[in-house]
């Protein structure tokens, strides 16, 4: 019975084998024009995706920053306060320049506070755009900046967030 279920097995793996190395070894097969109208007709939008920035899988490049515990958080209630406020005022004028497209905190008390999403080429860029936050000029964060990879529509979440938001932050 063992030597019928080894010899089954083979055969099923084999075969297998056989259907893999043959889709495998085959030209692609291409694009079809009634292939690509299919793609339009299912949702495809070329003037958005231009107006997003979007390659061809819809996606962006931008730069990810985590903000983090910095060394200086020593202070008083009301001096943490105002760091706060000019915070998210500049978090504010970021996104209004186009420049932030996402912002927000870990609602955790770990290391990483928060994190933004930069819509700018580089690292070296978004290093410019973080010295200007009043948190990072006091050490009250630090940042890691990070080269992304990510859905174009993330550049629409400012525009959404403004529809659903009935408080300023």
């Amino acid at each position: 019975m063992k030597i019928n279920l080894i010899i089954i097995k083979n055969i099923v793996f084999s075969f297998l084998m056989t259907i893999f190395f043959t889709q495998c070894s085959q030209e692609p097969t291409p694009v079809s024009s009634e292939k690509k109208e299919h793609t339009m007709e299912s949702g495809f939008d070329q003037e958005l995706a231009n107006k997003l920035g979007a390659d061809e899988y819809g996606m962006h490049k931008y730069v990810m920053a985590f903000l983090k515990k910095g060394p200086n958080r020593d202070r008083s209630k009301e001096e943490a306060d105002k760091l706060q406020r000019a915070h998210l005022d500049n978090i504010g004028k970021l996104a209004e320049a186009g420049k932030l497209v996402l912002a927000g905190p870990f609602l955790d008390d770990g290391d990483i506070r928060g994190i933004y999403i930069f819509d700018v080429e580089t690292v070296e860029e978004a290093q410019k755009l973080t010295e200007t936050d009043p948190a990072i000029q006091a050490g009250s964060l630090i940042m890691e900046l990070h080269p992304w990879y990510g859905s174009a529509a993330v550049m629409q979440i400012n525009e959404v967030h403004k529809k659903v938001s009935k408080t300023k932050i």
